[in-house]
């Protein structure tokens, strides 16, 4: 069994964080699949960009895209639809043999959307219906006006990969909407228990952030905390998780069939090479969570990552890491708002760019 392989037995499922015609074709994608039991994939407007400018397979079809009356986002989207799809089915066999646990493949909404609710909805109405895959998921950001979105997707039954959570304003937002969505679709008469949502927490980019500010404040204690404040904010994260899912609102749901949405853990890949290079996999395994992680990050657990149920390890210290934060004077919750702010950014300004390859 494959190191990757070896997560599973924990209760957690890894993704891969990354799509291109090529990991397709080549069968790299089935090969990770079958040996290190990968579970479904993501991608994002960075990710298409990255293929669909250096993958020559991407080549002749939108030369001929481009001598059709299209817009650049339509053009975009009949690339990368008929990839999803193909991912899906793919992954379809998994999604069978799990009822639906495992196998899915993600989408984001156009970034231009991020604070229009409406628009989002019928974006990710629209993806859905192209896709047309019961293994798809539709990626919609944690935005005020998305987290709405949210809700009213999952009432209308589709699958949802909520993104860029930074704080727990942002975990409790998404998990109640969530659980909101649901309540009004079992009201409707209609089920819930073909619905999958994951609500994906980012990492690397917390550390990022936060890292310098403890180096400009420069004590021991500051610097001690270099490289935990994204871990221990997952770990406190996991357990308002556990006691939302656990309660007695969302039992009500369980028995009519629901599935609890799941934490994700993204932007996994570590970027101080000062840190253990997988920390954000190694200490973060646990049950009914998902881990969607780059191809580098996947490569060195491959080769020296350890699996075991970590997750719930020093919860305590990770209470008391946030609360030394705090204290130092760093404004988490602010920081969280700012990072969501920045993904986004970074996100749209990639999005630009993939319909400049495609006007």
């Amino acid at each position: 069994m494959s190191r990757i392989a070896a997560i599973k037995p924990f209760g957690q499922r890894i993704w891969l964080d990354n799509l291109s015609r090529d990991l397709l074709k080549s069968g790299e994608l089935a090969r990770l699949i079958s040996e290190d039991d990968i579970a479904g994939v993501t991608s994002n407007p960075a990710i298409f960009y990255k293929s669909i400018s250096s993958d020559p397979l991407y080549t002749g079809d939108l030369a001929e895209l481009k001598k059709q009356d299209l817009t650049a986002e339509q053009r975009y989207e009949a690339l990368v639809v008929p990839d999803i799809q193909a991912t899906c089915d793919l992954t379809r066999a998994m999604y069978d043999a799990t009822n639906g646990l495992d196998g899915y493949v993600s989408l984001e909404v156009s970034p231009t959307l991020a604070n229009d609710a409406q628009g989002t909805i019928d974006n990710a109405k629209r993806l859905w219906a192209a896709i047309n895959r019961p293994n798809a998921m539709i990626k919609v950001p944690a935005t005020d006006a998305g987290v709405i979105a949210f809700e009213e997707l999952i009432t209308s039954g589709i699958n949802v990969n909520i993104t860029l959570m930074f704080n727990l304003k942002h975990v409790d937002n998404v998990l109640t909407a969530y659980i909101r969505g649901l309540e009004a679709r079992a009201a409707a008469g209609l089920p819930v228990d073909k619905v999958q949502a994951v609500a994906s927490v980012f990492l690397s980019r917390v550390d990022s952030l936060i890292d310098p500010q403890l180096d400009a404040i420069g004590t021991p204690e500051a610097l001690a905390l270099r490289g935990t404040v994204a871990k221990s904010f997952v770990k406190v994260a996991y357990q308002h998780y556990k006691g939302l899912f656990q309660g007695s609102r969302f039992a009500a749901l369980k028995a009519l069939g629901a599935n609890p949405q799941r934490l994700l853990w993204a932007s996994t890949g570590t970027k101080n090479k000062a840190y253990n290079d997988v920390m954000y996999v190694e200490d973060l395994i646990g049950p009914d969570t998902v881990n969607t992680v780059p191809d580098a990050t996947l490569a060195l657990f491959r080769d020296h990552g350890n699996a075991a149920n970590t997750l719930e390890t020093g919860t305590d210290a990770a209470v008391q890491t946030l609360v030394k934060v705090r204290e130092l004077g760093i404004n988490y919750n602010l920081a969280g708002e700012q990072l969501q702010v920045d993904g986004l950014k970074q996100f749209d300004e990639a999005f630009a760019k993939l319909l400049d390859l495609t006007k």
